[in-house]
């Protein structure tokens, strides 16, 4: 019986041989630019990134969240998750072999008869179709995008820190120049006031500089629900509870960590060698690959070979009486399913197309919110540049306001058009500086490697 399999066994290794899983090799494929259409900056991606920020707060927020964060946490067990899969089909490339017994009690006239057989039963797939090696490297990919997935979790989680990080800092650094501004329009309600009761000024400067003072001062709720909201987001980011978790530091305009540090972001074509949500992306189109070979080896004849040992078949005490042994091997060609099996591969490969596509597309995104973040630093130094001479402009313009408007030689209206120039600039200054450093961070986010990685072995 086993000399009659070697002639089908050693065709198996034939047909398997032709079994075809489209080769796919999307680097090649994607025409990426040579260079950035915006000019780089002199700091650029790095893998610890966040240490140009040089704020040892931020670096120790983003280290707590890399170790806690739970969205890292459920990518990593769905890691665990694939990885077992991945087993679980390469397992089916071994035999299996199942055990039984069976025992029973036959009653007659003469007394009863006790009977029992125990047995072992295997299977083997010899792969003939090319099924289970393409499944298996169907679960390979799955395993690689599970895993990219995790690392891209560690790039994302690491820029929403810094950002809710920065946007903590900037409230904190808007509390601050709230309360200067309102001490410095509460000096000229006093100068107003001093003038009204001394004949020199009307009633209707001092409400019109009142009015100005509680402006500024309802602006306070909205600061501190923004800080609250930075708070609590920064506390889902570490695994924690909102409203246990304050960050430490100082605040103030200075506390407003700004970049300062890195290398090179490099060209386009790196982000298809370091975003993990490109290379997940690529780990889809490998699978769909995979899923085409699945589709195909349905066209093709399968075999499964069943053994089989069997012991006993007589009384209990007779069990080792009866020995049979058998091997055989069942042949299943596919001769007619209306079109079923080939509408199935045509589907498959347009699922393979649409993986071609997303993978193009993820690349693109990166290749735009990089572009987007390039025009943004350049354009947020700029304006830097612009609001430091505006404040100090403003800061004159005021001084010699308030000077004529005590000698009487100004309006009020002047005065307070001088103040509120004054207050939106520093404010516009902070913005842009908290701007220029979430820019630096999308930078990042889009250009830079999530951190030590490797891609796993399958």
């Amino acid at each position: 019986m086993i000399r009659s399999l070697l002639p089908v066994l050693l065709a198996s290794g034939l047909l398997s041989a032709c079994a075809s899983v489209p080769e796919v090799e999307p680097h090649t494929a994607i025409d990426a630019p040579p260079e950035f259409a915006a000019a780089l900056p002199e700091a650029g991606a790095d893998e610890d990134w966040w240490n140009g920020f040089d704020d040892p707060v931020l670096d120790a927020l983003i280290e707590r969240g890399l170790a806690d964060n739970l969205d890292i946490a459920i990518a990593r067990e769905r890691v665990r998750s694939a990885e077992a899969l991945l087993r679980a089909e390469r397992a089916d490339r071994l035999p299996s072999v199942d055990g039984a017994a069976d025992v029973g009690v036959q009653a007659n006239d003469g007394g009863s008869n006790v009977s029992a057989s125990a047995g072992l039963f295997a299977l083997f797939d010899p792969d003939i179709s090319g099924r289970l090696s393409a499944e298996i490297r169907a679960a390979a990919a799955r395993y690689a995008e599970a895993d990219y997935l995790r690392a891209d979790a560690r790039r994302i989680v690491a820029a929403a820190i810094a950002r809710q990080y920065i946007d903590y800092r900037r409230t904190g650094a808007q509390l601050e120049l709230l309360e200067e501004s309102t001490g410095l329009q509460e000096q000229t309600l006093d100068v107003v006031t001093l003038r009204f009761e001394a004949g020199l000024a009307a009633n209707l400067d001092v409400r019109r500089a009142a009015a100005d003072l509680s402006q500024t001062q309802a602006r306070l709720g909205v600061l501190e629900i923004q800080r609250a909201e930075a708070e609590h987001a920064l506390a889902l980011l570490l695994g924690e509870a909102p409203g246990t978790f304050v960050p430490a530091g100082e605040g103030g305009i200075g506390a407003i960590p700004s970049y300062d540090g890195g290398p090179p972001v490099g060209q386009p074509l790196d982000l298809l060698r370091r975003r993990t949500d490109v290379l997940a992306a690529e780990a889809r189109l490998q699978e769909a690959a995979a899923g085409v070979g699945i589709e195909r080896a349905d066209l093709r004849p399968s075999l499964t070979v069943p053994a089989s040992i069997v012991l006993g078949g007589g009384s209990l005490g007779d069990l080792f009486g009866e020995f049979l042994a058998g091997v055989g091997a069942a042949l299943d060609i596919p001769i007619f399913d209306g079109g079923r099996r080939r509408a199935e591969v045509d589907a498959a490969e347009a699922e393979l197309d649409a993986r071609y596509a997303d993978y193009r597309l993820t690349f693109l995104d990166a290749l735009r919110e990089t572009e987007n973040a390039l025009v943004a630093i350049g354009a947020f130094r700029q304006r830097a540049e612009a609001l430091a001479a505006a404040i100090e402009q403003s800061d004159a313009a005021l001084e010699q306001s308030n000077a004529l408007y005590r000698e009487g030689l100004a309006s009020l209206f002047d005065l307070l058009d001088a103040q509120r120039q004054l207050i939106s600039s520093r404010e516009a200054l902070l913005d842009n500086r908290a701007a220029l450093s979430n820019a630096y961070v999308a930078l990042h986010l889009a250009a830079a490697s999530p951190g030590p990685y490797v891609s796993p072995a399958v």
